[in-house]
């Protein structure tokens, strides 16, 4: 399992490359849609990403509550310790 300011570094790396975001924006209170203008469709491409982090399949239900990048760090560590 990765720790979790590891896992925080890399999740805000892939947030930035793939949606460049600016790395400043992303902080773990920062909110997906409302503060780094997130998408449905730019949700989807991070649950992909996301699975080749953790190497698991990811079901869509598990973050139907995430509005945070801290929301998204602590489903996938709960995952990460399964």
């Amino acid at each position: 399992m990765l720790p979790a300011d590891a896992l925080f570094e890399k999740l805000k790396s892939h947030l930035h490359t793939m949606f460049e975001i600016p790395e400043e924006k992303i902080t773990p209170d920062a909110r997906l849609y409302e503060d780094l203008d997130l998408d449905s469709i730019d949700a989807v491409d991070l649950m992909v990403k996301l699975q080749e982090i953790t190497e698991r399949k990811l079901k869509p239900e598990e973050f139907k509550t995430v509005r945070t990048v801290g929301d998204v760090l602590d489903r996938v560590n709960a995952i990460l310790a399964e």
